[in-house]
């Protein structure tokens, strides 16, 4: 296929552009920097300089080119969040930043589109000890920063999945772990003794960013038209066994023991690391792509990360 790829240089695509090349694919990588450019040619990508959020610009950078997809993995989080503004920019991809894709998708002739969504749009509570499957309901309406949250969550699948004209899917990834930026950076804090544990612990669903790349290949192949798929690993993990099990890979003492209230002056990180507890079903993305894990839970992901 001719696949244009929006965030062509986020977390994900590290693992993603080598196996959709690979795969014999053709890419054209959407960057918004002339060294993000620099960083695709490299890979052996076709870059064009455009911002997703600047659709007149994005329509005028794609002019004259074809594609049978489009992928959208642009995120403007470089960081673990820690306050709810720290997601107003990718809460605006995900709405306006959307419909400008499926804009230039459309301009394109591309005929499938795949776009990132993600696991806390079920809600940042406790949803209780079941695994939740596609079916349960999803970006309901909520209020206060969380409901910003939902409802840009909400927005993308909602365009993305009720397309009339194009075949979209939507992946709902856990959270990402691996050789990226955040897990390198928790491994860093551990060793300063830096990364508290908060007593109680969330439950979280998590993803290795290469199950998450060979995810989306897979839906790209084989997924249905109008569906979303749970993108996680095997095995909930606590995000207090999650923790120590990072600082014990980076070499670490086991994390010190804080109360959980001590997180609220930090509200978006002390819902991921204390209020919320969520498991999901991953049954549907492996029934319908074939696809299964490579690390099935987190901790030989982690070794991986290590080696």
């Amino acid at each position: 296929m001719r696949i244009v790829l929006a965030g062509a240089t986020a977390t994900i695509s590290s693992e993603l552009l080598p196996l959709l090349l690979d795969e014999g694919h053709t890419v054209l990588g959407l960057t918004r920097t002339s060294s993000g450019a620099e960083r695709l040619r490299a890979a052996g990508v076709q870059p064009v300089v455009a911002d997703v959020m600047d659709a007149d610009a994005l329509l005028t950078a794609l002019d004259g080119q074809t594609a049978d997809a489009v992928i959208h993995q642009a995120t403007a989080i470089t960081r673990t969040p820690t306050f709810h503004r720290d997601l107003y920019a990718t809460d605006a991809l995900r709405e306006e930043g959307t419909r400008n894709l499926l804009r230039a998708a459309r301009n394109l002739g591309a005929t499938r589109f795949i776009t990132q969504s993600f696991f806390l749009g079920y809600g940042w509570r406790d949803h209780g000890p079941a695994r939740l499957t596609e079916e349960h309901p999803y970006g309901q309406p909520g209020h206060g920063p969380f409901g910003r949250h939902l409802r840009s969550l909400r927005s993308n699948e909602d365009q993305v999945l009720g397309a009339a004209d194009i075949d979209g899917i939507a992946l709902r990834y856990g959270l990402f772990y691996g050789p990226e930026r955040s897990t390198r950076s928790m491994m860093d804090m551990a060793r300063r003794r830096r990364l508290p544990v908060p007593r109680p612990a969330a439950t979280m669903h998590l993803v290795h960013i290469a199950d998450a790349a060979s995810a989306t290949v897979a839906a790209l192949e084989r997924g249905r038209a109008g569906q979303a798929y749970n993108i996680v690993d095997d095995e909930p993990v606590g995000m207090d066994d999650y923790l120590d099990a990072v600082a014990a890979v980076a070499g670490a003492p086991t994390p010190r023991r804080i109360p959980g209230w001590l997180l609220r002056v930090t509200p978006y990180l002390h819902s991921l690391l204390v209020g919320t507890h969520i498991r999901l079903d991953n049954g549907k993305a492996k029934r319908e792509l074939g696809w299964a894990p490579q690390f099935p839970t987190y901790r030989e992901g982690l070794r991986s990360v290590a080696t």
